[in-house]
């Protein structure tokens, strides 16, 4: 049985780097995922102090 520890080094290698790429790439999916979520809370909010603001009008042409 002919063994390169060499093969063996550069095998490892490749495992590594490919485990350091998935990870890097879940990592930026998550980052997304969570700027997603705060682009929609802020639109929500927004639009939830729109409404406020349109209510608050309402009433004060009603009380004029």
């Amino acid at each position: 049985m002919n063994t390169n520890p060499n093969r063996s080094i550069t095998m490892n290698l490749i495992h590594e780097n490919l485990a350091r790429a998935q990870m890097a790439a879940r990592l930026g999916e998550a980052q997304n995922l969570r700027q997603g979520r705060r682009v929609a809370r802020a639109n929500r909010l927004h639009r939830k102090a729109e409404q406020a603001a349109q209510q608050a009008r309402h009433a004060l042409a009603r009380a004029l």
